[in-house]
């Protein structure tokens, strides 16, 4: 199957540009057709002139936002899904979101319902998307679907740009200091160190240390690479297997200076968001739960919904596994209660969304006053350390002369 650009007219007269998988022109031409297209040119893509580095294009969830919005616009104007799904596939800017459109556009046209098609794609539609759109699809109600998809997407992404923000200034401070030390140990150390030699002295403990670190960085730079790199490629490997993703989810909550805090904060910010969600779009309680724990990203919260799911296959609540999972705090699980009881359970969850979310801003605010003085007493103390210990001996051999 080859790839054809094709230039053809719309029912209103405008010019219509875009590419289309066939076997043959003739295929193209009639697939143009049926989607009320009248075909102007059809032309096999050369490979050799269209060359671009696709692996590393990512589809952001920006993109998703704005595609499901759009999206979920031509529906309520009653406009078909094929007919919306061939419109975004002409107008989005993205190769790779164009390309996976063009699939999920064949499959629905081979007879499979949407969510079916996007199931197929789960890196740019994940569990929580597709479940959302097929509960619109029984429900008849795909436009608000759609809609609540990109509001949970742009949430999402909210609080991970929240995250993300408060962590560029530690990031930055640590780096420069990092590359700092390096300088001084790798070529103002070895200057001292030959002066020193030539007075014959003994050196003091601490400048020992600094001449050894010296030593290694200048000597065997070689191998703290090759240590680095392996051990980055073992832990993220162990951190892939069950245990290491667990493990690494505990010690993530247990971090100092309330970045444990924050972390507990984001993850219940977006489990109850999620499950919200799934409530408030109409999937099965049942299913809505198993989906949330998948999604959450957090071992601790994931095992949580397996005894929240075996809670309500038994006719329990949502309540009560939640008052003894450690990770969720008492306030959580008497709201979640209240819900279940006033039957506005997914309106409660959003609430602890909204409450978790601001709770999240407000202590990344806080954190980035805590992180401020402390990496600046750090830094000052890295390199206090090894100017002391260069000028130590300095100060024992002038005692000697004098």
């Amino acid at each position: 199957m080859s790839t054809y650009a094709y230039v053809a007219l719309d029912p209103r007269g405008a010019r219509a540009r875009g590419e289309l998988d066939g076997e043959n022109a003739d295929a193209v031409t009639d697939v143009l057709r049926q989607r009320g297209l009248i075909p102007l040119s059809v032309d096999l893509k050369r490979a050799a002139w269209n060359i671009e580095i696709k692996l590393l294009e990512r589809i952001k969830a920006r993109d998703m936002v704005v595609f499901s919005r759009q999206f979920a616009t031509m529906i309520g104007s009653g406009m078909t899904v094929l007919r919306a799904l061939a419109v975004l596939e002409q107008q989005t800017e993205k190769d790779k979101l164009r390309e996976v459109l063009a699939t999920v556009r064949t499959d629905v046209e081979g007879g499979a319902s949407l969510s079916e098609a996007l199931d197929k794609h789960p890196r740019v539609f994940n569990r929580l998307y597709v479940a959302m759109v097929h509960a619109g699809e029984i429900g008849g109600v795909l436009e608000g679907a759609l809609s609540r998809a990109a509001d949970q997407l742009e949430k999402d992404a909210e609080l991970r740009r929240a995250v993300k923000s408060a962590l560029v200034y530690p990031v930055v401070v640590i780096g420069f200091a990092l590359i700092v030390l390096l300088a001084l140990v790798a070529f103002l150390v070895p200057v001292f160190v030959g002066v020193l030699e030539d007075f014959g002295s003994e050196l003091p403990f601490i400048t020992k240390i600094t001449v050894g670190l010296s030593d290694i960085v200048t000597g065997w730079w070689w191998a703290m690479i090759l240590v680095l790199v392996a051990t980055f490629f073992a832990v993220r490997q162990y951190v892939r297997t069950e245990n290491g993703r667990r493990t690494k989810d505990r010690l993530m909550l247990k971090l100092p200076v309330k970045i444990g805090q924050i972390v507990q904060k984001v993850a219940i910010a977006r489990w109850s968001r999620t499950l919200g969600t799934l409530v408030a779009a109409g999937v099965p309680l049942l299913q809505a739960i198993d989906i949330t724990g998948r999604t959450s990203g957090n071992a601790l919260i994931e095992d949580s919904m397996g005894d929240v799911s075996a809670s309500v296959r038994r006719g329990g609540t949502i309540q009560a596994p939640l008052r003894e999972a450690t990770i969720f705090p008492p306030m959580v699980a008497h709201m979640v209660g209240v819900g279940e009881e006033t039957g506005a359970l997914d309106s409660m969850l959003d609430k602890i969304a909204d409450f978790y979310e601001a709770e999240v801003a407000a202590a990344v605010k806080a954190l980035t006053a805590i992180l401020e003085p402390l990496l600046i007493i750090v830094v000052g103390a890295m390199v206090g350390f090894i100017v002391i210990s260069m000028y130590l001996p300095l100060f024992s051999v002038y005692d000697s002369i004098k």
